[in-house]
């Protein structure tokens, strides 16, 4: 089932923006449910991961100390909150969820993959 993305939009540089993913209520806890991003002509780069069942996480370098996952298992939900954005995050992120690798992100091949939403951080 095709998990289900909110909250992109557009900001300023150094502002927040918070994007939830919402995934079946039947997903097992093994699953990780992961937030990617691609712009056309660039390859799709896997920016933040966690998994359902220990919480163990994924941050790209580029948005350590910028961006936090964070979960609600009750829900099935996950959240990426990023803050002091920079024009270079600008991009579609897609939310995927499915059965987690070595990196606690979902096995993009195997993964669900959400529609996207776009992200665009510009003065």
């Amino acid at each position: 089932v095709q998990p289900v993305e909110s909250g992109g939009g557009s900001v300023q540089p150094g502002g927040s923006l918070r994007l939830s993913c919402g995934v079946e209520e039947s997903a097992p806890n093994y699953y990780s449910i992961g937030w990617f991003r691609h712009v056309p002509g660039k390859e799709r780069e896997g920016v933040s991961c966690i998994r359902l069942d220990d919480s163990r996480t994924y941050y790209a370098n580029s948005v350590k100390g910028r961006f936090t996952i964070s979960k609600d298992n009750a829900k099935k939900m996950a959240y990426l909150q990023m803050d002091s954005l920079k024009p270079e995050d600008t991009s579609t992120y897609y939310c995927a969820a499915g059965v987690a690798g070595a990196t606690n992100c979902p096995y993009p091949s195997l993964a669900d993959w959400g529609p996207g939403t776009l992200v665009t951080v510009s003065a």
